[in-house]
């Protein structure tokens, strides 16, 4: 379906990708967009404006990238605008001298104080907490306000809107009203019971789901990640099954010797061996678990290369004696960039905790890039990644709480007896013909068809 041939039967279309982030390593975003353009079709990634990140950037995989800034304030009506602006300059310094003067208990940890007091003290620790969460909920429409309304200002005509998460479907919406285009929410998470939003309260997570229900069904078609999440979604949306386009990468083509770029970087001798975690750098991931692993296993360093609310800690841990060298923080690359890297690491770790349902049911991007790169995985024994895992044999499946289980884990794949290492290499050459990008691929230019009337 990806053919050159095939590509030459396509008709040129127009496709917008909206993104609530800068898309500087949205891997899924990069692979859609790159193929759309390789096919070509004439493909815009509109994403928010971030520090060191351009505003206007022309890919070489022939896609640009268009980044709008984004401020809570413009997503206020404008007789209020200039007034919060004023506040927030005359306030600025001064909240800065309050936070250093004194010691504020966040939410949760009043909630936590309370469980063990009197009733009034509970009821106002639910009430900060709920109006904590309001507030949470308020700053995301502000935002959402205003990146639709710079996106509709900035963004070109389109055939084709897709956002990605659900701070994208609304801007999207708006773009595909603009353009009498056709939406698609590409649904990567379940949201609701995903990071900050599964940590609001209960009535205010059933309102953020009545918004997102409202979002998906004015959709023209709901996309999502792997069977588990389409059947959560399906019922909560009340619609029909959302299409599956999983996050496959590109198989990464093997030189006759293995790349050695976390050697190369970190200056380490040639028998180290890497275990790595790449993603998010933030909790409820097992990078904690695999700090406290890694030092039961010989001659290896955990390797952490990503970005998130987590980085700075984690540098500073890997930088104190205490470590002994066993852990190195490295930032985030690029998505075409990444697969080399990967296939640089001995063992792709992921002991994702089961803390949430999106954490239980996940098939993340790091297990799809480590068959792609040829790479063994110790992954978390969870409803979404063991039926890859087990069905295929490209890695081991442990108890993501059990720290002991997963040093023992990675030691089963760093140490094994050949038989046993072939056995795990035919497991990965059987994963990377299941799973595959151009078949993901395939289908959902199907269905970019279905909806313009055009194949794509």
């Amino acid at each position: 379906m990806t053919s050159v041939e095939d590509a030459a039967k396509s008709v040129a279309q127009r496709a917008v990708f909206v993104l609530p982030t800068s898309g500087e390593f949205d891997s899924r975003t990069w692979r859609i967009a790159s193929s759309l353009a390789r096919r070509g079709h004439q493909v815009t990634v509109v994403a928010r404006a971030a520090p060191g990140a351009s505003a206007h950037e022309a890919m070489s995989d022939g896609y640009r990238i268009i980044r709008v800034p984004v401020d809570a304030i413009d997503g206020l009506p404008p007789p209020l605008r200039q007034v919060a602006r004023g506040v927030r300059t005359l306030t600025r310094g001064r909240v800065k001298a309050a936070a250093g003067a004194s010691v504020t208990r966040s939410p949760d940890e009043i909630a936590g104080y309370a469980i063990s007091r009197p009733g009034p003290v509970r009821i106002a620790a639910s009430v900060r907490r709920l109006g904590a969460g309001a507030w949470r909920l308020a700053a995301i429409a502000l935002i959402v306000r205003s990146q639709r309304s710079a996106t509709v200002r900035t963004a070109p005509r389109a055939d084709i809107v897709h956002a990605m998460a659900y701070m994208g479907i609304p801007v999207g919406l708006a773009l595909a009203r603009r353009d009498g285009a056709k939406a698609i929410y590409d649904a990567r998470d379940i949201y609701v019971e995903a990071r900050n939003i599964a940590r609001l309260p209960r009535l205010l997570r059933a309102l953020f789901g009545r918004f997102e229900r409202s979002w998906a069904r004015q959709a023209d078609r709901i996309v999502t990640v792997n069977e588990p999440y389409a059947a959560v979604l399906e019922r909560r949306f009340g619609t029909g099954p959302p299409l599956i386009v999983m996050n496959c990468s590109t198989m990464r083509v093997p030189s006759a010797d293995r790349p050695r770029r976390f050697h190369d970087r970190l200056g380490l001798p040639p028998g180290r061996r890497i275990v790595l975690y790449h993603g998010g750098l933030s909790s409820d991931r097992g990078i904690e678990q695999l700090i406290e692993a890694i030092p039961t296993v010989d001659d290896a360093v955990l390797v952490l290369m990503g970005y998130g609310d987590q980085g700075q800690a984690l540098r500073r841990l890997a930088a104190d004696p205490t470590s002994g060298g066993r852990i190195a923080v490295l930032s985030a690359v690029s998505p075409d960039e990444l697969i080399e890297w990967v296939a640089s690491a001995d063992v792709v770790a992921m002991p994702i905790q089961p803390t949430t349902l999106n954490h239980r049911l996940t098939t993340p991007n790091k297990l799809f890039e480590a068959i792609a790169a040829g790479v063994p995985v110790v992954a978390s024994d969870l409803p979404g990644m063991a039926p890859i895992v087990s069905a295929t044999g490209c890695g081991v499946l442990v108890d993501p709480t059990d720290v002991a289980a997963i040093g023992s884990a990675i030691r089963d794949v760093l140490d094994a007896q050949p038989e046993r290492k072939a056995a795990i290499a035919a497991g990965i050459r059987t994963a990377q013909a299941e799973y595959t990008w151009d078949r993901e691929m395939a289908r959902l230019l199907g269905e970019y068809g279905r909806l313009t009337g055009r194949p794509w």
